[in-house]
């Protein structure tokens, strides 16, 4: 016997019930995005390898130790499934001249990514990610409209521990002054530096800030703040943003250690962090990255944006109550029928209901009308139609409430205005032209 198959560890199925959940959500989401002015983009799972070493930064965590990649057996080009979706979305946009051709551009982007690490609650190997980028924009202005973006879907899904920290992260002249600013400090300290500090001391020093070793905590508090390196077109589009938040009456903290996990960021960053949800706190990030465009050889374009992990927002959803799904999906009709006959007329109709909007179940696999009209029963459905050898032959469906009420058979032609009377009509239940007649087989 063949051992049994069993999902990649960290790569999660997503079963029925669960799934209905997702997709209550996305509808949210996309209605959300689209009130906005964002429209869909739908870019590969897997690109070019350089595409992410050259956005994301060949000194992050992401590049040297999560990404997924291997080199195709065909040509020997070097791939990757994506780790993250904002590079993907801006070589689309170079590769199509969408800003070029059709002016600044509000997208967004829902999917799986991929990271090798250590599987725990809210980190996943593949995990997926809803994204908004606007590219072509670059005044503070589209920065504190993604903000207000977020909060107004905190606030539709019901979700209040959600708390808002930004940092500006300057110019590139800016970040290398203060580059050398924390080479200079950290090199004084090389001693209490643990092993991936002194890997990025020379490579990617900023990355210091972000690192997770609380015995570098009161080191990390005392370098250089970027903020000092600012000069005054950066502080005052900082500034900018943050009085626009105050108007719009968004609560937020400055956090001069936020420095974000990619290099192509620049200007303003963002992230929404949550206390419940252990070590995984933060539920979704982004900013502004002006350079990225041009750094993959576009022109040069200013771009901001954001990205949520969709199994953080889902915890959180379904730890607040608020969650608008209800349960697993209710026909609003399940078919029964015995015969051949019978089945040619179950199928047609089945499709003359589906035609009048209603979601119809249509029993498969055989058995008898008392199996069946179990699982009708269990189905949830309201109504039931039956089929039996008489209603076969005369071209009638009987309908039958499930959940009360009287039975009634009508030729085929009437059967959708008699079901929308039964549903939804004021006097269903003593609307019974045939007095219950029960169909020629018995058993109901």
């Amino acid at each position: 016997m063949s051992q049994t198959l069993q999902a990649v560890r960290g790569m999660n199925d997503i079963l029925p019930d669960e799934a209905e959940i997702w997709e209550t959500f996305e509808d949210i989401v996309r209605d959300w995005l689209k009130s906005y002015g964002y429209r869909p983009l739908r870019t590969p799972i897997v690109e070019p390898t350089p595409l992410f070493r050259r956005a994301i930064g060949e000194f992050t965590d992401i590049v040297e130790k999560e990404m997924y990649s291997f080199e195709d057996a065909l040509n020997g080009e070097k791939l990757t499934l994506r780790p993250e979706g904002t590079a993907g979305c801006a070589r689309a946009a170079i590769q199509h001249n969408l800003v070029a051709s059709g002016g600044p551009q509000r997208l967004y982007y829902h999917g799986p990514v991929f990271r090798h690490e250590r599987p725990q609650k809210g980190r996943y190997r593949q995990f997926h990610q809803i994204g908004a980028e606007a590219l072509g924009f670059a005044g503070p202005d589209i920065d504190a409209e993604l903000v207000i973006m977020c909060a107004r879907l905190w606030e539709r899904l019901g979700l209040a521990d959600i708390r808002l920290e930004l940092n500006s992260l300057g110019s590139a002249a800016e970040r290398a002054s203060h580059r050398a600013a924390l080479v200079s400090y950290f090199e004084k300290h090389r001693e209490r530096l643990d092993e991936d500090s002194l890997r990025r001391l020379r490579a990617n020093p900023l990355r210091i800030l972000d690192t997770k070793n609380p015995a570098m905590r009161e080191l990390v508090e005392a370098a250089p703040k970027l903020a000092d390196h600012l000069g005054d077109e950066s502080r005052a589009h900082f500034e900018a943003v943050q009085g626009l938040l105050r108007e719009a009456g968004i609560p937020f903290r400055v956090n001069h250690r936020l420095v974000r996990g990619l290099d192509y960021y620049n200007r303003t960053v963002i992230e929404w962090v949550t206390g419940r949800l252990g070590a995984q706190g933060t539920v979704c990030a982004g900013g502004r990255y002006d350079g990225l465009v041009e750094q993959l050889g576009g022109k040069p374009m200013p771009a901001a944006g954001f990205a949520m992990g969709v199994e953080r927002v889902l915890a959180l959803w379904r730890e607040s109550g608020e969650t608008e799904y209800t349960g697993s999906w209710t026909p609003d009709i399940y078919v029964a029928y015995l015969g051949e006959r019978a089945q040619r007329l179950a199928f047609h109709a089945a499709e003359t209901m589906r035609d009048t909007g209603l979601d119809v179940l249509l029993h498969c696999g055989g058995g008898s009308f008392k199996s069946q009209m179990k699982k009708a029963d269990h189905s949830g459905a309201p109504l039931a139609l039956v089929i039996g050898d008489d209603e076969a032959a005369a071209g009638e469906v009987s309908i039958k409430p499930l959940r009360g009420g009287g039975q009634r058979r009508v030729p085929l032609a009437a059967l959708a205005d008699a079901v929308v009377d039964m549903l939804y009509g004021e006097d269903a239940e003593d609307n019974d032209e045939d007095g219950g007649q029960g169909v020629s087989n018995g058993g109901i």
